[in-house]
């Protein structure tokens, strides 16, 4: 038997019921985006937490629980990534400025000692710690 909900699903307006189903069927939305779409229309199918994971394909209902309270509160701006995703970045602004500022300036044979272009040429002259 599973706990009582903290946070019920609120009734979905025709609206956002709608765009759910949409959601739910576009075959060029974000992966994540429609398993969130399928977990919301299952809750308010009145499947459990736990059966509306498992009808997107997931296990937690935890995971359902978390997004049945950021849709009461904000509505299918809920739906919206929350995340950048990917790795950090590896240099911080001044760095990458410092290193497009290279790559763009023009080259002289002079100061560079070579008359042919290369990324190996162009990254000699940025210091070892941005690299």
């Amino acid at each position: 038997m599973s706990r009582a909900r903290k946070n019920p699903l609120r009734r979905l307006t025709d609206g956002e019921r709608q765009v759910l189903e949409q959601l739910v069927h576009a075959r060029s939305e974000r992966a994540d985006v429609v398993t969130w779409a399928r977990e919301l229309l299952a809750v308010a199918e009145r499947h459990t937490y736990a059966q509306a994971a498992a009808i997107a394909g997931r296990r937690s209902d935890e995971a359902v629980s978390k997004l049945v309270a950021r849709f009461n509160q904000g509505g299918l701006a809920a739906l919206e990534p929350h995340g950048k995703g990917g790795p950090k970045p590896t240099y911080d602004a001044a760095a990458r400025e410092r290193i497009l500022a290279e790559a763009r300036r023009t080259l002289d044979p002079q100061r560079d000692g070579t008359a042919t272009w290369s990324l190996l040429t162009r990254l000699s002259f940025i210091e070892p710690s941005f690299l």
